[in-house]
């Protein structure tokens, strides 16, 4: 069975399901009802509630890879330093969802499911948006707002700043969801002091 494309509008209300019921306490039934369609119309779209999951899942580290691009540009075009920069990416790419599931009653149970059944989803993810941090490196670099040694590559660079915010958004105990872009402010100041040409 080929299954149709799930829109933005939809995708959001299961993301928000999940976050209102946690991924043990949801079924098929209540994700129908959560997002106010029939559950034979849900079929439709997801063959279970994995794959809803998972959908949605991809989905949210996507759109928060697009709207990391786009604080990037804006805090470009409003004369930020390269550090507030990649602040205002990792920001929208990473803190606003953590944020978000921090929220959630049941943030510690989604986390683990996330891990559990999406880590492919996880590494793909991953592997675009150091790509995308690696395109913004770049251009930081050709506009004369960040120089660094030749013996490093934007994509090097990607890596490290991705690696050093996985670790603070993974911290145990967890640090509060609002206090993490100065955190990445602090860890990006020392990451860049020491690759700095």
């Amino acid at each position: 069975m080929s299954y149709m494309i799930p829109r933005d509008a939809l995708l959001k209300k299961v993301h928000l399901a999940f976050l209102a019921h946690g991924y043990e306490g949801m079924t098929m039934i209540t994700l129908a009802e959560a997002i106010g369609m029939s559950r034979r119309s849900l079929y439709n779209y997801f063959p279970d509630k994995q794959e809803a999951f998972r959908v949605s899942v991809r989905w949210g580290n996507a759109l928060n890879i697009a709207k990391g691009q786009m604080a990037a540009a804006a805090a470009k075009a409003e004369g930020a330093s390269a550090l507030e920069i990649l602040v205002a990416f990792m920001d929208a790419r990473f803190a606003d969802t953590r944020r978000e599931v921090a929220a959630s009653p049941h943030a510690q149970e989604l986390n683990d499911q996330v891990y559990k059944r999406c880590r492919d989803i996880l590494i793909d993810v991953a592997t675009t948006g150091q790509e995308r941090l690696a395109e913004i490196l770049i251009d930081l670099q050709a506009s004369g707002l960040l120089q660094w040694r030749a013996d490093y590559s934007a994509a090097l660079l990607a890596q490290f700043f991705y690696d050093a915010v996985r670790g603070v958004n993974q911290t145990l105990p967890p640090r509060p969801a609002v206090s993490l872009p100065d955190r990445y402010r602090e860890i990006f100041a020392v990451l860049l002091r020491g690759v700095a040409a």
